[in-house]
């Protein structure tokens, strides 16, 4: 049985035809799931019909804690699951619009160095139903007042997890989001980032042709890549970039290609030419990182004034390049953190309860 927080219209139409209810039920619930409601809250649904579904697993998340940042207006929430799991995702507000980054697995396999939410790998990833719970408890707790437009305008799957090593759930969470039935909000406004799962970069343009690309690369080279990103040693370079070239030519959207930049390792102006190499002759962007610094990995990022004259040589080498904002940074604001630092304080409270 597919959860209801996971439910697309065709299965809740099958299912509503077994049980012997009229069709336009359907649309009504739905509308409902789309707002995060439970069961018990949906009014116009007949009472024994509001029974029935409330006995079927629900599969979404609640909303436990709130970080606001005092720099800006970014907020990091903290969301958990219905098995006791917990993953984090970020609202940060521009003048365009907001933009929530979401996670798509709690913890993360990649093993990326750079990574706090790999430290202690992946618990399981999430549903379909999980992910769009993260956007509906932004859009319940956040509410842009009584003109009732919506709160989150664009969205990022760059939280915790690698969206490709969750394929089925993330395609049907695009669906979802994207559906007239569901929230409509347009695939050019939702961003996928990936660390380079080849084939799947190469099914998204098929399944998911209209979202931005975003590739975590992050090297100039195999031997560099080869120490900040394991999956590196199953897709070389040499078949990532040609597959994200394809990407941009077969959709006609320009992929973004993520660029940590890591002190004495990736950010000489030789790493700058060497990159300029690689990526000329295909619509694409850099988007360049000062890392935060991961002390558990011993690295260290470059300073912004210098992270800015990288994108200065890599202007003048002839790709298109920027810094990217700095959002959060006083509420833990890199993916895996805040998850990591309440886990940790879980286990110590367990430990000291055993000790006793």
């Amino acid at each position: 049985m597919t959860e209801l927080a996971s439910i697309t219209k065709a299965e809740l139409e099958e299912l509503l035809s077994e049980w012997g209810e009229p069709r336009f039920r359907a649309g009504q619930i739905l509308e409902w799931l789309n707002k995060g409601a439970r069961p018990d809250e949906m009014l116009n649904i007949p009472k024994a019909l509001r029974e029935k579904l409330g006995a079927l697993p629900y599969g979404g998340a609640r909303l436990i804690e709130v970080l606001h940042s005092k720099k800006d207006d970014t907020a990091k929430m903290l969301v958990e699951l219905e098995d006791g799991n917990i993953v984090e995702c970020v609202l940060m507000r521009y003048s365009y619009g907001n933009t929530l980054c979401i996670s798509t697995q709690a913890g993360c396999r990649m093993g990326c160095a750079f990574c706090a939410s790999t430290l202690n790998g992946k618990a399981r990833d999430l549903t379909a139903g999980e992910m769009l719970s993260e956007v509906l408890e932004a859009e319940r707790n956040f509410a842009r007042g009584e003109d009732k437009k919506r709160t989150v305008t664009n969205i990022v799957l760059m939280g915790s997890g690698e969206p490709l090593d969750n394929y089925v759930n993330t395609v049907g969470f695009l669906n979802r989001v994207t559906a007239q039935d569901g929230l409509r909000i347009s695939p050019r406004n939702i961003s996928l980032s990936t660390c380079g799962i080849v084939p799947k970069i190469y099914s998204l343009i098929d399944d998911a042709p209209h979202i931005t690309l975003c590739i975590s690369l992050h090297a100039t080279n195999d031997e560099i890549r080869d120490r900040l990103m394991p999956i590196n040693k199953a897709y070389r370079m040499d078949e990532l970039l040609p597959a994200a070239k394809h990407y941009a030519e077969a959709t006609g959207r320009r992929v973004i290609f993520e660029y940590a930049l890591v002190d004495g390792l990736n950010s000489s102006k030789d790493c700058a030419k060497e990159l300029a190499a690689k990526l000329r002759g295909f619509n694409c962007h850099i988007n360049l990182i000062p890392l935060n610094s991961v002390k558990e990995r011993e690295l260290n990022g470059v300073s912004r004034a210098y992270a800015r004259t990288f994108a200065e040589w890599l202007n003048a080498f002839g790709l298109s390049a920027t810094v990217r904002r700095e959002l959060g940074t006083d509420i833990e604001g890199a993916c895996g953190q805040l998850r990591n630092k309440r886990s940790a304080k879980a286990q110590a409270h367990q430990d000291n309860g055993e000790n006793e």
